[in-house]
C-alpha cells in the first residue's frame, strides 16, 4: 500500500468534519493559557464551523455546486456499451442477511439506479470496489454489490473488478477489464456529489463517459429549518468537503 493511500484515512480524520472540528477547538483550548485572544479565536471559529456545517444552508453551499457540475441522464439513445456502478461502503454485520456484510444506503442508492439503467436500456454490467485497507479474510465491496444485482434484482454482473481501494484504481482497473472487451465509453453511475471525480478518472484512463448520478442530496428548495443544525447536515458537508479536496488533488496530479 502506497504512502499516500496510507495516509488519507488518518487526514480525512484529521481535517474533515467534525474531527477537523475537534481538532481546531483542541488546538485553541491548548493555545487559551499563554495566548487568550488566540485560543478564544481559534474555539470560537470551531463552534462556528460546527453551526455552519450542520444547517442545511451550510451544507447546500457545498453540496449544490458539486451536483450541478454533470447533468441527470436523460431517456435517449447513447453510445455508450456498458454500465459501470461504483461501490461504496457497507454494514459489516447485517444479522438479518444471515451475518453477511450488506451494502450501505449508498451502495443501495447507486445499486438500485444502476438496475433502473439496465432495465432501460439492456448494457452490460461492470461492478467495481475492493476494500480500503489491508483487512485479511474480508470481503471486497464489489462481491457483496454482486450478490445484490443478482439475487435481490435479478440482474446478472458481466465484469467484477474487487482489487480497487479508491476512485482512481476503481477507473484503472475497470479500464483494462472494459479495453479488453472492446469498450470505449460506459455510463457510469455514482452519486451525484461524486459524479465529477469519478467523471474525470474514467477520462484519464481513456474511456468516454455518460455520466449517470444519482442520491441528490440537497432538496433545492429554502426553509428557516434550514438554519437549524442537524446531524445529517453534517454528513453532507463531510461527503462534500471530502470531494472538493479531492478534485483539488485531482487538478494537481495526475491520479
Amino acid at each position: 500500500m502506497g504512502l499516500s493511500t496510507a495516509l488519507v484515512p488518518v487526514l480525512k480524520l484529521l481535517v474533515l468534519p467534525p474531527g477537523g472540528i475537534i481538532v481546531l477547538a483542541a488546538l485553541g483550548l491548548v493555545a487559551w493559557r499563554r495566548r487568550p485572544r488566540l485560543g478564544k479565536t481559534l474555539c470560537g471559529l470551531a463552534l462556528g464551523l460546527l453551526y455552519v456545517l450542520s444547517t442545511g444552508a451550510g451544507s447546500w453551499l457545498l453540496v449544490h455546486p458539486l451536483e450541478s457540475l454533470e447533468p441527470v441522464l436523460r431517456a435517449g439513445p447513447s453510445p455508450a456499451k456498458a454500465i459501470v456502478v461504483l461501490t461504496a461502503g457497507r454494514v459489516r454485520n447485517s444479522p438479518e442477511y444471515g451475518g453477511h456484510p450488506a451494502p450501505d444506503f449508498t451502495a443501495l442508492e447507486r445499486i438500485t439506479y444502476g438496475a433502473y439503467l439496465y432495465r432501460q436500456r439492456h448494457l452490460p454490467l461492470l461492478v467495481t470496489g475492493g476494500l480500503p485497507t489491508d483487512s485479511i479474510g474480508e470481503e471486497p465491496l464489489a462481491i457483496g454489490m454482486k450478490r445484490v444485482f443478482e439475487e435481490q434484482f435479478e440482474i446478472p454482473v458481466r465484469w467484477l473488478e474487487p482489487a480497487s481501494r479508491n476512485t482512481a484504481q476503481n477507473a484503472r482497473f475497470s479500464a483494462a477489464m472494459l479495453k479488453q472487451a472492446g469498450i470505449g465509453h460506459i455510463i457510469l453511475v455514482t452519486d451525484a456529489v461524486h459524479m465529477r471525480r469519478a467523471r474525470l478518472a474514467f477520462e484519464r484512463q481513456g474511456i468516454a463517459v455518460t455520466p449517470g448520478p444519482t442520491f441528490f442530496l440537497e432538496p433545492g428548495h429554502f426553509d428557516p429549518l434550514r438554519l437549524w443544525p442537524a446531524v445529517e447536515n453534517l454528513r453532507r458537508s463531510h461527503a462534500a468537503l471530502y470531494e472538493w479536496l479531492g478534485l483539488g488533488w485531482y487538478a494537481l496530479t495526475d491520479t
